[in-house]
């Protein structure tokens, strides 16, 4: 019986995590489009890929994980530049991408 629980524990906390995990990477995509969009140009691969975690404590102190993707992006069709930005828990804390982004606000 206590196998059992430990196993249903262990699936319950694996699943928490890929969701967390899908959620963030579902942020991150709509910060790259939206910056692609407000700098005027080309969001490539539709998609962001993740390459970082980390545990971090927040503004409030608390450990929470701290996602960092990155997203390519095109001026003008023919070249090709990587853009990064961090998540920590659904806060956006780092954005490197294209030039002509105004600014973090709008990329909310």
């Amino acid at each position: 019986m206590p196998t059992l629980l430990i196993l249903m524990l262990l699936l319950a906390v694996a699943f928490f995590y890929w969701s967390a995990a899908r959620g963030a990477a579902e942020r991150a995509e709509h910060v790259g489009r939206n910056a692609c969009r407000a700098a005027g140009v080309q969001w490539l691969d539709q998609t962001v890929h993740a390459d970082g975690l980390r545990l971090r404590r927040g503004h409030d102190g608390r450990l929470g994980f701290e996602r960092s993707f990155r997203f390519e992006y095109s001026i003008d069709g023919s070249d090709r530049y990587t853009g990064r930005l961090v998540l920590r828990g659904g806060d956006l804390v780092s954005f490197i991408g294209p030039p002509r982004a105004t600014s973090a606000a709008t990329l909310h």
